[in-house]
């Protein structure tokens, strides 16, 4: 059998990052930067007020927390206005969030800590503020966050939908990313059905590629669903090269058991460079790897993952995901992992294999994150394990007891 380590690592190795291409920011959502972003601007792009209040000289409030002072009020300047004259001594602006700041004034005073005491006997409009504030109050200064030639972006981050924002603050329209793969899924099988009719005996309804197709959009990939392709060597063939010319990757399942019937064994060994391997774990045993000529010279991956619902789930989350993970550029991987405590007993027979036990857990009082099995844990048995948070790595041997610490992959983030 071969470890699991030395599978992954072969698979990788023939995975390696597709070249980068430019795209609007607006279509990189969830892709990885190829190259640093560097500001060409500064943001803000001028001071500005934090608040509403008053624009005022520090100086004139500096005893106002103790004895309130009465300035006049000289204009106003809303957020998107351009101030229209300078502050002079003994007076204030009003100023709302976002707005510029006028010239002479240093600090800003909150609308909470003023009184408006409209116009006086000469027709001028007043304001008494209550609180002292320092140079700099209230206001967040021309480049405080980014400034020309600041890397804000260095090449591997992920773009979420803040740093999105962030490339429109700096008017960056354009990145460069890995881009996002097109994935093409299938299941095979004489057995499968799909189209909702009553089942005969010996029939089953097809749910692997309903899942996989699930986890290739969770994964970040565009998902080109093939649907069930039968037992017939020629529309293997056939689906499988057109998909090799217009996917970057491939992803099967079924056909690649020790005992199971040749087609699909028969036509990827024909047409691709395959690898058949026994991994040293449980469940997703059987795997299949190779690539096949795609457009322009590439070889394009094909993983092949076995029929049962579990393993192939299992398989997936090992061998597929990372890979075109790595595809798209990703620098982490796999899934987040941490050491869990173990609330129940895991008990196993030795078989030279990893187990990898579906479980359910939380944070407990003691801030560690506690596991338990879903239940079933056979490789038919997706109900129990569609409601998994995370697998326990159970190494061989004959298992742990309760209370032990155990290795767990998060499948989902804990709450």
């Amino acid at each position: 059998m071969t470890p699991l380590e030395d599978a992954q690592e072969f698979v990788l190795g023939s995975c390696p990052p597709k070249p980068p291409v430019k795209l609007r920011r607006e279509d990189a959502n969830g892709l990885v930067l190829a190259t640093a972003v560097v500001s060409t601007e500064v943001v803000p792009p001028f001071d500005n007020t934090a608040v509403d209040g008053y624009a005022v000289r520090s100086a004139d409030v500096a005893t106002a927390a103790t004895d309130p002072v009465e300035l006049i009020v000289a204009g106003e300047i809303a957020a998107g206005a351009a101030p229209d004259r300078p502050l002079e001594a003994g007076q204030a602006i009003r100023i709302m969030t976002g707005a510029p700041m006028p010239e002479g004034a240093d600090a800003v005073v909150m609308v909470e800590d003023s009184e408006r005491l409209g116009l006086d006997d000469e027709g001028v409009e007043r304001v008494r503020l209550s609180a002292t504030v320092p140079p700099g109050a209230a206001i967040r200064g021309a480049g405080d966050d980014v400034g020309i030639g600041d890397e804000i972006f260095a090449a591997g981050t992920t773009i979420t939908p803040a740093v999105q924002a962030v490339l429109a603050s700096v008017n960056a329209s354009q990145v460069e990313v890995f881009p996002r793969l097109r994935v093409a899924v299938l299941s095979t099988g004489d057995e499968l059905i799909d189209d909702g009719s009553p089942l005969e005996l010996g029939q089953i309804r097809e749910s692997n590629k309903t899942m996989l197709a699930g986890m290739l959009a969770e994964t970040g990939c565009d998902v080109v669903d093939l649907g069930v392709v039968r037992d017939d060597e020629a529309e293997l063939e056939r689906v499988l090269r057109s998909a090799a010319e217009t996917c970057d990757a491939i992803v099967s399942s079924g056909g690649v058991s020790m005992g199971d019937y040749d087609v699909v064994k028969a036509v990827l060994g024909r047409i691709a460079d395959m690898t058949w391997m026994q991994m040293a774990i449980k469940p997703a045993k059987p795997f299949a790897f190779g690539t096949l000529d795609g457009p322009g010279g590439d070889r394009v991956p094909i993983f092949g993952l076995p029929g049962n619902p579990v393993s192939s789930l299992v398989s997936y989350e090992l061998m597929a995901r990372p890979a075109l993970r790595r595809m798209m550029g990703h620098a982490r991987l796999t899934r987040p992992s941490l050491v869990a405590v173990a609330d129940a007993d895991f008990r196993r027979n030795a078989d030279g294999k990893v187990h990898f036990a579906r479980v359910n857990g939380d944070f407990g009082d003691d801030g560690r994150y506690h596991v338990r099995p879903v239940g079933a844990q056979g490789s038919h048995q997706l109900a129990a394990t569609a409601s998994a948070d995370a697998m326990a790595v159970i190494p061989d041997g004959d298992g742990l007891a309760a209370g032990s610490d155990v290795a767990v992959l998060l499948l989902h983030q804990p709450a």
